[in-house]
């Protein structure tokens, strides 16, 4: 395969398999079935999920890791960044901490709201507004004294959503994004025409696909995120609405080499198995392996 496309550093996260950080929001599987379950797609390198659900200390972390054949990549920390400085810079430090003893290399940093979940936020003034990037900032420097970068991750449900909301961030502030085409596309921008017109900053990204048709409810208010999610807001890549093919050329041609997260967020009823997540992970990896194929012009 030509190396214009490939290698390509692919990851996996705990969220494919039901594993979040808000309350109430499913079926959690224990930390030994999801790793193995990505270990027996072929994946070596994940993400940590929600605080909490894998191990704080690092040795037995990085045991447990080894034990399945993974590394870590890096974590989601949703923070409120616009009041309460010192307590997210406080977490931040904690979390960069563990990352970089568990051999991480990304904290990924979202702008939460304060309450929980992500079905609803306040809009932020001005000074909030400026409190939030200068937080980011912060934070950035406190990941950095742990050799971690720090990119801040447009989501559905956080102060950083909008295609106007990230706009504004990236004029404002220098920190580098996560590129997350499912949260991105719900949020009103397109993630392949980011991507060209800001290839400088994409510092990680997070590979979705999505339900047009469910996108456009949450973005219009008629659906809760939450319930859209439980409804197969995210497909498997290449069954939805983001052209993935087109997103990845324009990383790579853009010289972006770093951590390509299959992270489709899922939320399991009670008694559900791994397997489900574990067939639609599968089909996103074929998927991309037919993008490369199609570069390689085989």
């Amino acid at each position: 395969m030509t190396e214009s496309l490939y290698p390509l550093r692919i990851a996996a996260a705990p969220i494919s398999w039901g594993v979040c950080e808000v309350p109430g929001w499913g079926h959690m599987l224990d930390a030994h079935t999801v790793l193995a379950e990505m270990a027996a797609l072929g994946l070596t390198a994940t993400e940590l999920g929600p605080p909490g659900y894998l191990p704080r200390d690092p040795g037995e972390l990085r045991r447990l890791l080894e034990t399945f054949g993974l590394t870590a990549v890096g974590g989601f920390l949703a923070a409120v960044l616009h009041r309460d400085r010192q307590d997210a810079v406080a977490r931040a430090e904690d979390t960069a901490a563990q990352l970089a003893a568990a051999g991480a290399e990304v904290l990924v940093l979202a702008a939460a709201t304060g309450f929980d979940g992500y079905d609803a936020r306040p809009q932020l003034d001005g000074s909030e507004w400026s409190a939030l990037v200068d937080t980011a900032t912060a934070i950035r420097d406190v990941a950095a004294a742990h050799g971690l970068r720090t990119v801040l991750h447009p989501h559905v449900g956080t102060h950083v959503e909008s295609a106007a909301e990230v706009e504004r961030f990236l004029a404002d502030s220098d920190l580098d994004i996560c590129l997350d085409t499912g949260h991105l596309l719900i949020g009103g921008t397109d993630p392949v025409r980011l991507a060209r017109r800001h290839a400088e900053r994409i510092g990680h990204i997070h590979l979705k696909d999505v339900r047009g048709a469910l996108a456009d409810q949450v973005r219009a208010g008629k659906l809760d995120y939450s319930s859209a999610v439980c409804r197969g807001l995210y497909v498997p890549l290449g069954e939805g609405e983001v052209d993935i093919a087109a997103l990845v050329h324009t990383a790579r041609a853009a010289g972006y080499r770093g951590w390509y997260v299959l992270e489709q967020d899922t939320a399991l009823r009670p008694g559900e198995s791994a397997r489900q997540a574990s067939d639609d992970t599968g089909r996103s990896l074929r998927h991309l392996a037919d993008i490369a194929l199609a570069a390689a012009g085989i």
